[in-house]
């Protein structure tokens, strides 16, 4: 009768890994709950024991502070806006980037907002200041800039992507609880590239 071959142990994670296997388990728990998520809920989520955390983070405002950088840090959206298809019309083109915008809005508000709300303030750091806006914004900008390309414009690629991402910025602070609002990508690109009348329509 033949012997049932053993199970080969996973690889064990580096610590950069298994750094930010955590931080990205963690995540989505502040979003939900802010600073009152316990490490017992992160090493759930995460799939380790307890004691793992605390020997990858002092403890848990390092670890809180790990992931407000990875709220900032807008790696993920870059990327994706700077691989959106050349061939597409720009309003296709500005349409994805956008999206990927919202989505990085939506994330680092969901973070900042949810620990504020539960009595953490990062603003005590000054590693978490920001003078202007974070550098995961700026990057965002300067990939939304490349978008334009060589479309003929009345600005400069620079200063278009500034104004996009402070209209999208602007009507976006305004869906959390100021009046009427779209979060609809395709309508922001509309407005923002063709204005708010109507084609041929009466100027009043």
């Amino acid at each position: 009768m033949s012997e049932e071959p053993r199970r080969r142990r996973a690889p064990a994670m580096s610590p950069e890994d298994r750094r930010e296997a955590i931080v990205q388990a963690t995540l989505p728990l502040v979003v939900k709950s802010g600073a009152n998520v316990t490490t017992s809920q992160i090493a759930a989520a995460a799939g380790i024991a307890e004691g793992t955390v605390f020997r990858v983070f002092k403890d848990k405002a390092e670890l809180l502070d790990a992931v407000i950088e990875r709220a900032l840090l807008s790696d993920d959206e870059v990327a994706a806006i700077n691989a959106v298809p050349s061939g597409l019309a720009l309003q296709q083109r500005l349409v994805v980037a956008v999206s990927s915008v919202l989505g990085y809005l939506d994330r680092m508000w969901g973070v900042m907002g949810a620990l504020r709300e539960s009595g953490w303030h990062p603003d005590h750091d000054d590693k978490t200041k920001h003078k202007g806006p974070p550098e995961g914004m700026q990057r965002i900008s300067t990939a939304v800039a490349g978008i334009f390309g060589d479309a003929e414009m009345r600005t400069t690629p620079e200063h278009a992507a500034r104004l996009l991402l402070g209209f999208v910025f602007t009507n976006r602070l305004q869906g959390k609880g100021f009046g009427e609002t779209t979060v609809d990508p395709e309508h922001l690109v509309e407005l923002f590239l063709h204005g708010a009348l109507k084609p041929g329509g009466k100027d009043v």
